[in-house]
């Protein structure tokens, strides 16, 4: 999941490709204290926002459905004469309906609150801000609204944490032109966010290069905002690019390392590797004299692995520092806008921007009132050929289908894909089951629950919605030795058929709960800014009945059977997350090893195995002379204890070197690992 920004840009993450729209029926002159949002994406209303303040209470109601799923709140707030709530109550559901009863409180003094994610009391003499853990958007206006009433643009907020307000730049937008201010609130979440005020500090839009918040009147101008956003996020990200890639005319030589052989799957003796032009050149003796002018990193008997894979990914701008501060070089994109996808594809390749080398595919959904907006959504099945038609001649690598696939376009388009050449991947169907599409071809199935729902779920089941995850309790009486289980694996070992796992994203939505942190997330979660820290803190599931919790831990505990049975009997598994945060390809290789995967194995399918799927085995994938310098360097060995993949001092990325410790300062994230020891012959590159 693509978790991914806070609320509106949270959204962005969970739900690829939304936009919002802001509709008001104010005035210029803002008689009228309604505020209307429409939230919309790919160009369709998929909910809104309604927000109406009488005097110093604003009641909000907030319901978006894409995808199937979507958060629904009531909010009341009470703010104080500098706009920083006393009261504020959130009620309703989140994403995938888990009970959202939510409440904050200033008085005589002294702050509480109760959420998802925490509980709290402070002593204040004066009102703090407070951040939602489940506000709407409207939110985000709010704190903005606050930090342009201090002096230094900075606030101090609860539960924990910083903000701040940097201004960029004045635009004028639409006809007559309106002067906005354009203002990036940080110190929340992961990623910076865009804001415009009107002259009189109402908020006029919230965007990013994906979409955005805009009022009404103004929505042709969504467009120009999202560029102005992509323009934006590409100079700052540069700038980082910039200062943190260590690029170096001379030989790189490693020494006192351990290299993971991914094709023997086994760890080897010490050695010394020796990189020049982005390539792998050598594989020497410890021993093996260096030449003076070539810079040295002392490996301090750690363990050189081929880079990292993710085989589900959603690529932005941002993600590819994330992905390689975990040592990932190469992902397979599973769906994303068709437009800003090439952006950062070229981005990446001309060395603007940091990031791993993206194979494509082009995500083709059916339209239905639970239609995925993201990729290409057709009205029929002459446009939905039409889609891999033009995928194929943009040089895609597969076309993945979705949830609202008319189960009757799907032989057609695989027909049409293979005369293409290009491979098919995606989402079970809705009324379709898996021993269906893969007897029609499917290189892939996406997700290991959209394999399992076919020995869970009743013919007639919608997994267009929320039963697509809530459908995944019952495995918790799941047998494995049943013959409709048994019949399943047998066609994919016929066929061929591999499985995109992202086991880590089903077990943040089945066992997250709110207060706690998740098991996936506890090795890293404490590094992270407070606003995403409290969003990982929540429950997604319902859990309206006393055993439910017990079940979802049962069931995915089978979900980590279905690995190891599948493992077992020889299908390709491919390590994959969902989510573009990085953290989770090092769970998702963890949770590889607690399924009783041996960690080589595991080590060798995130890199020798997922190269091979993508075709790009003689370029990536192993650590041999002739490939790409794509490595990653860690203390310790994790081949005896996986989780030692955590301690990254180092990575390279086509030779180019990034240090793990440099990017995490650079985001505001607490490093995990001392960057690895470099000598550099007179001290510069």
């Amino acid at each position: 999941m693509n978790p991914d920004r806070f609320y509106l840009l949270t959204a962005y993450r969970l739900l690829p490709g939304i936009s919002v729209v802001l509709i008001s029926f104010c005035s210029l002159a803002y008689a009228s204290d309604v505020e209307k949002l429409v939230v919309i994406s790919n160009e369709e209303v998929v909910g809104t926002l309604e927000a109406t303040q009488e005097g110093k209470q604003v009641q909000v109601a907030y319901a978006v459905d894409n995808n199937g799923r979507g958060p629904k709140l009531n909010e009341t707030i009470v703010l104080n004469e500098q706009g920083f709530p006393l009261n504020w109550e959130i009620n309703g559901s989140s994403l995938f309906g888990a009970a959202v009863a939510e409440n904050y409180r200033w008085e005589a003094g002294t702050a509480t609150w109760n959420s998802q994610a925490d509980s709290g009391r402070v002593t204040a003499a004066e009102p703090l801000m407070y951040i939602g853990g489940d506000s709407s958007p409207w939110a985000l206006s709010m704190y903005v609204r606050a930090l342009l009433s201090d002096e230094d643009q900075q606030l101090d907020v609860l539960p924990s944490g910083h903000m701040k307000l940097q201004t960029l730049d004045t635009l004028y937008i639409g006809e007559p032109a309106l002067p906005v201010t354009i203002y990036e609130l940080s110190g929340i979440q992961l990623d910076p966010q865009l804001l415009a005020l009107d002259v009189h500090n109402k908020l006029f839009a919230t965007f990013s290069g994906r979409g955005g918040l805009i009022r009404a009147g103004f929505e042709a101008s969504l467009a120009e905002l999202q560029q102005w956003a992509r323009d934006y996020e590409l100079r700052r990200l540069q700038q980082i690019q910039s200062n943190l890639a260590h690029e170096y005319a001379a030989p790189v030589r490693y020494r006192n390392v351990r290299v993971f052989d991914s094709v023997n799957r086994k760890l080897g003796e010490p050695a010394s590797v020796l990189v020049g032009d982005g390539r792998i050149t050598a594989i020497e003796a410890p021993d093996a004299s260096g030449k003076p002018h070539e810079v040295v990193v002392d490996g301090e008997g750690g363990t050189l692995l081929p880079g990292l894979f993710d085989m589900h990914s959603h690529a932005s701008m941002d993600s590819g520092l994330f992905y390689l501060a975990v040592g990932v070089t190469s992902t397979r994109d599973m769906g994303n806008d068709i437009e800003l996808l090439p952006e950062i594809e070229r981005a990446i390749e001309v060395g603007e921007l940091a990031g791993p080398r993206i194979t494509a595919d082009g995500l083709i959904e059916a339209r239905s009132p639970f239609s995925a907006r993201i990729g290409i959504v057709a009205d029929n099945l002459d446009g939905a050929l039409e889609a891999v038609r033009w995928y194929a001649a943009n040089g895609y690598f597969e076309i993945k289908t979705y949830n609202s696939m008319n189960p009757d376009w799907v032989v057609p388009l695989v027909n049409e894909a293979r005369k293409l050449g290009l491979g098919v991947t995606g989402h079970v169907p809705a009324f379709m089951s898996p021993d269906a599409v893969i007897e029609a071809g499917y290189d892939s199935i996406a997700h290991i629950n959209q394999l399992m729902l076919g020995w869970l779920l009743e013919p007639g089941e919608d997994t267009r919605t929320p039963l697509r995850l809530t459908g995944m309790k019952r495995a918790a009486r799941l047998d494995l030795d049943s013959p409709r289980v048994q019949k399943t694996v047998q066609l994919m070992q016929q066929h061929g058929t591999s499985l995109d796992t992202t086991a880590v994203i089903l077990e943040r939505l089945m066992l997250s709960r709110a207060g706690e942190t998740p098991p996936g997330d506890v090795a890293y979660l404490s590094h992270m800014p407070i606003g995403y820290q409290r969003y990982r803190k929540r429950t997604f599931v319902p859990l309206p009945e006393p055993g439910d919790d017990a079940e979802y831990q049962a069931a995915f505990n089978t979900l980590l059977l279905t690995m190891k049975l599948l493992y077992d009997n020889n299908i390709r598994l491919l390590p994959g997350t969902d989510d573009g945060t990085g953290f989770t390809v090092l769970r998702e290789l963890e949770l590889y090893v607690k399924a009783g995967i041996p960690a080589a194995d595991t080590l060798a399918m995130a890199t020798l195995g997922s190269a091979d799927y993508l075709q790009t085995s003689n370029d990536v994938g192993s650590i041999e002379p002739g490939k790409f310098a794509d490595f990653l360097l860690v203390a310790g060995n994790p081949l005896e204890d996986i989780s030692a993949i955590r301690q990254i001092r180092l990575v390279s990325r086509g030779g180019v070197i990034y240090f793990p410790a440099e990017i995490y300062t650079a985001l505001g994230i607490k490093p995990f690992a001392p960057a690895a020891g470099i000598s550099v012959p007179g001290n510069s590159p």
